[in-house]
């Protein structure tokens, strides 16, 4: 099987034509990059806990859920203030 044979060399990539990025956001800061990163802590840290409520008792998964209800500040807490201007 022969190779095609090449035309000249490649068109070069037009990153506004062939590869469209989105540009309706703007860039985040170092702070908010920050904050986000501690947002997927915490969710790691939730998965961590889901992975281990198979393990307690009827009485240990109780007062957990009780601990976790009355943590203050809690997620709504932060969405509540990310929402406020």
């Amino acid at each position: 099987m022969e190779r095609p044979v090449s035309k000249g060399p490649p068109e070069p990539l037009q990153w506004g034509q062939n590869f469209k990025m989105p540009r309706e956001t703007m860039p985040l800061s170092g702070e908010a990059i920050r904050l986000m990163n501690y947002i997927d802590d915490v969710a790691v840290t939730l998965r961590r806990v889901l992975a281990t409520i198979p393990t307690l008792t009827d009485d240990e998964r109780a007062r957990v859920a009780q601990h976790l209800i009355e943590a203050k500040p809690n997620a709504e807490d932060v969405a509540h203030a990310l929402a406020a201007k």
